[in-house]
């Protein structure tokens, strides 16, 4: 592990309720760094401690690392860089404000900070405005390309954050200071003292679906997410499937409920009821009495509507009415009685005092009913 600061710039401070001052500050960059190679390996492990100055990569993984970003928040601002890694034992010496939030703002790493600390706030008013971050990283030594195409023997990772300091001269030089300008920030190495590798922050789990997952692991989140989404297809699928079988069930219902409406109707057509048998019977007597005008001594007992007019054209036209269709007998037995009247078999038998033989069984049934009344 390796100990750097960073020199950076302030925005013009902003003065709050209680004498406060917030303010926020650019304070890290992706990109390329110089340093001398004894800073960097000091002993020589990598033959780079007489190499002069060297090229050391900060990329966005490093830069913009959550756990890394993470680590400066909370974390105090001092008044110049302390003589040793600031913790909870001696935060009370050393601290004299608190970084507040910490975010992304273009290339740059931002950091709003609130000054709490009346002397040093006023230090900042009479020009004490250069910053150093104190923080530690590891480094990764290799063979590495920054923006541009620029060589590098190694590079950053694994930031972590102590402190940030106000001092008077930053290793950056004069333009990493407090201003009204746009900030400019810069890095270099400086061995602050131990710095204590910042607390495992603990895992912010959230439930996806039904698995729960780090919400900082980038992957586990993505395959959660596709896990839901396949989820969420399927059921898609097997809604669509359900709706098409509810909309093929509510047609066949609806085509079952015409069919019971139309067997309804013929039940209701075909109900046998007193005006409907008076009705029949009435037909069938004027077709037997018809038939009597045709053929007097026709036995119609047993016999259809069709059977009698059938039996009565043929007393009439004899083998000729033979081979006639059902509907050549209709009509040949409207045509013989259309003028013909219908014989009363009661006056008649009457009239005639029961002389004449009477074969039809409706005939009898209603002479001994004109007996018996």
């Amino acid at each position: 592990m390796v100990l750097f600061s960073d020199a950076l710039t302030l925005d013009a401070p902003r003065p709050m309720q209680g004498g406060f001052v917030a303010v926020r500050a650019k304070a890290a960059r992706t990109g390329t760094y110089s340093y001398l190679g004894s800073e960097i390996d000091p002993d020589n492990k990598h033959g780079l401690r007489d190499a002069g100055m060297v090229n050391v990569l900060r990329d966005d993984a490093a830069v913009f690392d959550a756990k890394s970003v993470h680590s400066f928040i909370g974390k105090p601002i001092t008044n110049d860089h302390p003589r040793e890694a600031v913790n909870a034992s001696n935060w009370r010496d050393h601290a004299r404000g608190v970084v507040m939030g910490a975010m992304r703002d273009g290339e740059y790493l931002a950091f709003d900070l609130l000054l709490t600390d009346k002397a040093t706030i006023d230090a900042v008013d009479a020009g004490k405005r250069e910053l150093s971050n104190g923080y530690a990283a590891e480094l990764q030594f290799g063979d590495f390309t920054g923006p541009g195409g620029v060589k590098c023997v190694a590079k950053q990772v694994g930031i972590a954050g102590n402190h940030v300091a106000i001092v008077d001269r930053g290793r950056a030089g004069p333009s990493c200071a407090i201003t009204d300008s746009v900030a400019i920030c810069d890095a270099n190495p400086a061995f602050l003292a131990d710095l204590t590798p910042p607390l495992e922050k603990p895992a912010m789990k959230i439930r996806i679906g039904d698995a729960e997952v780090d919400a900082t692991n980038g992957e586990a989140v993505r395959i959660a997410n596709d896990a839901r989404e396949g989820a969420f297809k399927e059921l898609q699928t097997k809604v669509g499937t359900l709706t098409a079988d509810l909309a093929t069930a509510n047609t066949t219902i609806q085509t079952k409920d015409g069919e019971i409406a139309a067997l309804t109707a013929k039940l209701a057509d075909a109900e046998v009821t007193p005006a409907k048998l008076q009705q029949l019977a009435d037909a069938r007597a004027d077709v037997i009495a018809k038939a009597k005008t045709l053929a007097p001594t026709l036995a119609t007992d047993g016999k259809t509507d069709a059977e009698i007019r059938k039996a009565a054209v043929t007393a009439k036209l004899g083998d000729a009415a033979k081979d006639m269709a059902d509907a050549a007998i209709e009509g040949a037995f409207i045509a013989f009685t259309k003028d013909a009247k219908s014989a009363d078999p009661l006056r008649q038998a009457i009239t005639d005092g029961v002389k004449a033989p009477v074969n039809d069984a409706a005939v009898v049934s209603t002479i001994r009913a004109a007996r018996y009344a």
